[in-house]
């Protein structure tokens, strides 16, 4: 893949928050790359740090957190360098991002056509006039009916669905080069989930726009994502094209994510949660984050942490299993089958 054609290069980010009881670090070494045109599903389960990366790449933190290290590099440019009158200019505009909650997003006192004609003004030297047009074809685009009517209504006046739509609306009025989606279906009954999705997808292949869809749901990310990076505790810990993902998950905490997903292709007897809970960011395990909940972790994973390794196709695990200190096997269960994972042969050596 050519440097040209990734859009945003997220390099070793890291956000920390200062709290009562300490500085927390919620983004540990976040990196990833978005391909131009293309988009990447960021899983995990709830606290894995999957919003604050978001937020992070938008510099939208509360006034408690900041970002410690990294680079965010957007067309060759780092946004974490940025003054705050650049980001203003570039959120929304550039890059842009529909918030989990529409009703909490979208201000109360201001009609929908308002708020979307607020953007086209700032940054689009729109008219008023010129603005309330557009806004009007913003609605119709994304599929509101009589959207001549329903631009002069209040958030609360619209239903959850179409509050949906109308943050889609916003975000896509200046026709940004990046869509950044945090559980943009969280809320919604299936059947409108499916039509946001749907949307979403339609209008990425009609401009062009290059996508981030934050979820735990991986039935969303199998439809709509052409790579995934899986996140555990503040950390990538896999990252493979979606297809690879799903027919040859490695890491254990994947597999487990997958195992827990209902099929409709394969019999399942019943579903197989994942143990034990997402560690508190107060207290992280000393080793790999995942050794207290993985039923294939020795005595290497819980006393040091791997490294995030990349494969000859460009995935990345972060596993002692697929190391070269690991010298043992495995035993995986993905989908009621057991899979024997190999080391790459050198003999373990534990720290000290």
């Amino acid at each position: 893949m050519s440097a040209n054609e990734i859009i945003l290069d997220v390099k070793d980010l890291q956000t920390s928050f200062k709290t009562d009881t300490g500085e927390v670090r919620a983004v540990d070494g976040v990196s990833f790359q978005l391909p131009k045109g293309k988009t990447i599903g960021i899983v995990g389960e709830s606290g894995s740090g999957k919003s604050i990366t978001s937020l992070s790449i938008l510099r939208l933190l509360a006034s408690n957190g900041t970002i410690k290290n990294g680079e965010v590099l957007y067309k060759g440019q780092d946004l974490l360098k940025f003054s705050e009158a650049q980001m203003r200019k570039l959120r929304g505009n550039e890059i842009s991002m529909i918030f989990q909650e529409p009703m909490t997003s979208l201000n109360p006192v201001y009609t929908v056509g308002q708020q979307i004609s607020e953007a086209l003004i700032l940054h689009q030297n729109m008219s008023k006039k010129e603005a309330a047009v557009r806004s009007v074809e913003l609605l119709k685009l994304v599929g509101i009916p009589s959207p001549d009517k329903r631009v002069k209504n209040y958030p609360f006046e619209l239903s959850g669905g179409m509050r949906q739509r109308v943050m889609i609306a916003m975000s896509l009025a200046c026709n940004p080069e990046i869509l950044i989606a945090d559980e943009p279906t969280t809320a919604l009954d299936v059947t409108i989930q499916a039509q946001i999705l749907e949307l979403i997808k339609d209008l990425q292949e009609r401009l062009g726009m290059s996508v981030i869809f934050i979820t735990h749901d991986l039935g969303v990310v199998a439809e709509t994502c052409d790579y995934v990076a899986v996140m555990y505790a503040g950390q990538v810990v896999e990252y493979a094209d979606v297809r690879t993902l799903f027919k040859e998950p490695k890491l254990p905490y994947t597999i487990g994510l997958l195992n827990s997903l209902p099929r409709h292709d394969i019999e399942q007897d019943k579903l197989e949660p994942i143990q034990g809970n997402v560690p508190s960011p107060h207290n992280m395990p000393v080793g790999c984050r995942f050794a207290p909940r993985c039923p294939a972790a020795t005595d290497l994973c819980r006393a040091k942490m791997p490294k995030l390794e990349t494969d000859e196709n460009g995935n990345q695990i972060r596993c002692w299993i697929y190391s070269e200190e690991w010298d043992g096997e495995s035993e995986v269960n993905l989908y009621g089958e057991t899979r024997i994972a190999k080391g790459r042969g050198t003999k373990t050596v534990l720290p000290d």
